[in-house]
């Protein structure tokens, strides 16, 4: 396993998640997440999902987070972007800030 991945992701945050002006309960953050990454496995395109949903400023260029190496995000969004092969996409991940969905880039 190298020492970086790239990755994109799709976030979804709620009334109460870390650094969030989301007005979404957390259990509608879950459905909607569950309803794109539906979207994903039937063939949606994940960076155009980015740029109308995400939460996250990264939405506008399609998700991308670039290249980062261990200890940069939170534990649990980089165990599943590291455990990912190229191209595929996460189930809903939970962070302090919310749920994504991962798409391993590189």
């Amino acid at each position: 396993m190298s020492g970086t991945v790239s990755a994109s992701h799709i976030l979804l945050m709620y009334a109460g998640s870390m650094r969030s002006s989301a007005t979404r309960s957390r259990d509608d953050a879950l459905a909607q997440m569950k309803d794109l990454k539906a979207q994903i496995d039937d063939g949606a395109d994940f960076a155009d999902l980015a740029r109308s949903h995400s939460d996250c400023p990264s939405g506008t260029d399609g998700g991308d987070l670039g290249s980062f190496g261990k200890g940069q995000m939170v534990k649990e969004f980089q165990d599943a972007a590291f455990a990912l092969e190229v191209g595929a996409t996460s189930d809903v991940v939970e962070t302090d800030f919310g749920y994504h969905l991962i798409q391993r880039t590189g």
